[in-house]
């Protein structure tokens, strides 16, 4: 059984930083691919960021240069550094296992202007 906890999520002023963390409980196999999504209210759920094994990454246009995906393999943990943060933003993200195909229960996130 595998599964995604994630934390760090909470209300911060536009321009704030906040750091999502996510952690794989159960098969280390399962964190070859790690990614995170978004969804806000009365929208579909959205691509933001993606890091493999090989700490290749790649992010949606609208966070790049914003958000920073990283990972720790000895704590089975991906994070995701989200800086200079607008009302946009505002959102559940969910932190997905790719290679597994198992979500995060999601971590609210809310940026107001």
């Amino acid at each position: 059984q595998v599964q995604l906890v994630e934390s760090g999520g909470g209300s911060v002023q536009a321009g704030g930083s906040l750091r999502l963390s996510c952690v794989l409980f159960g098969y280390s196999s399962c964190m070859y691919q790690m990614s995170w999504y978004r969804q806000a209210p009365g929208k579909e759920r959205e691509f933001v960021s993606s890091i493999n094994s090989g700490v290749g990454t790649s992010y949606a246009d609208s966070v790049k240069g914003r958000f920073t995906i990283s990972r720790d393999d000895a704590v089975n943990t991906v994070y995701l550094q989200m800086n200079s943060l607008k009302p946009e933003d505002t959102a559940m993200y969910y932190c997905k296992s790719v290679r597994c195909s198992v979500w995060g229960q999601g971590t609210q996130v809310t940026v107001s202007s």
